[in-house]
């Protein structure tokens, strides 16, 4: 966001602080407009500070890009991540949603990525929204840019083998990798020059155990190493679940990928098919279409510069702070959380 508004031109100052930065950062919020809370929990410091901006007439917004502030989806969280439900985790988990909600609802208004997850939050708790997409930084850009062009400069040339990336991060993930991973199993099988690489806390399923020597495991990336780990595939696999947690998730896993010249294919929840055109800048796949719809991408590589290049086009027009700049910028600067009848509100 701080990138966003200085993109925008003069006349607005921004700056970030931790929560464990509060009592140094006093100084500085007794003279800001506008307090932002990013995806933060309920403390008493954090009450206290939305207490004392009410009394100094300053907005508070609260940010966030996760459906992990309504208990009434905890059991399906659980569910979807495979975690166990004794006494403790009841105790954690309910106790972790219910510290998102109650600062969420001390707030003048709320921030989210889509406009299913601004539902979410209009039916917990009626504040108005304004949905901002993620967007990629200026570092994040820059380095993509140099990935981006190297693959130009050789017309996107390969080697022998076709590169499909599923990129997790957290563990939490590998119930949405066991969408795809029977169709990469028959794809490896069939299909002698396919390299699946996976980055991050993913366990190998026992069916691509066959094929071990043709899987690439990697440990999790930093942000920008992970750029370049993307932009060394051709195909970036996002399967996932389809449920209210996942709908909520925003597009970043394809206009990253596309960023470098990555194409993906991608589950069609409610925010990923906005963000890929089928067979023009990516493909979309159903559960059940996996595999039939990478056995495409294969046979449609010859059409893969054109199809990276028309993706990165696509993300470059609205995943950057420049393009992004004006929407922050009127959704910090103006009250649009008192317009009755405005929710969600789109910038």
């Amino acid at each position: 966001m701080i990138e966003a508004l200085a993109a925008n031109g003069v006349g607005r100052a921004a700056s970030w602080f931790s929560a464990a930065e509060l009592r140094d950062a006093e100084p500085i919020l007794d003279q800001v407009d506008v307090i932002v809370l990013c995806h933060c929990k309920y403390t008493a410091p954090l009450a206290a500070l939305v207490a004392r901006a009410r009394m100094r007439g300053q907005t508070v917004l609260f940010d966030i890009d996760d459906l992990v502030f309504d208990h009434r989806y905890v059991q399906l969280i659980l569910d979807y991540l495979d975690h166990s439900a004794e006494e403790a985790d009841m105790d954690y988990w309910f106790a972790d949603f219910g510290r998102y909600g109650a600062l969420l609802r001390l707030c003048d208004g709320v921030i989210v990525t889509n406009a299913y997850l601004a539902e979410r939050v209009q039916a917990f708790c009626a504040l108005p929204v304004a949905v901002l997409p993620n967007f990629m930084n200026g570092a994040q850009l820059e380095y993509s840019a140099r990935i981006l062009e190297a693959k130009r400069a050789t017309d996107f040339q390969r080697d022998q083998h076709v590169h499909l990336g599923y990129f997790s991060g957290s563990p939490t993930h590998q119930r949405d990798f066991a969408v795809v991973a029977d169709a990469i199993a028959a794809l490896m099988e069939s299909e002698q020059r396919i390299i699946l690489r996976l980055v991050g806390q993913i366990a190998l399923p026992a069916m691509l155990a066959p094929f071990a020597e043709r899987v690439e495991q990697l440990p999790m990336q930093r942000f920008l190493a992970l750029q370049r780990r993307i932009g060394e595939v051709e195909i970036n696999l996002v399967p996932l679940l389809d449920n209210s947690f996942t709908n909520s998730k925003s597009e970043l896993k394809v206009f990253e990928a596309a960023a470098v010249g990555t194409i993906s294919v991608v589950s069609p929840l409610f925010t990923l098919r906005r963000a890929v055109s089928d067979g023009k800048t990516g493909y979309l796949a159903r559960s059940h279409e996996w595999l039939g719809v990478l056995r495409r991408a294969l046979a449609e590589l010859d059409d893969y510069p054109a199809m990276a290049e028309a993706a990165a086009a696509a993300a470059l027009s609205k995943y950057t702070p420049q393009v992004q700049g004006p929407a922050v910028a009127r959704t910090l600067t103006t009250a649009w959380y008192r317009e009755a009848g405005a929710m969600p509100w789109v910038p």
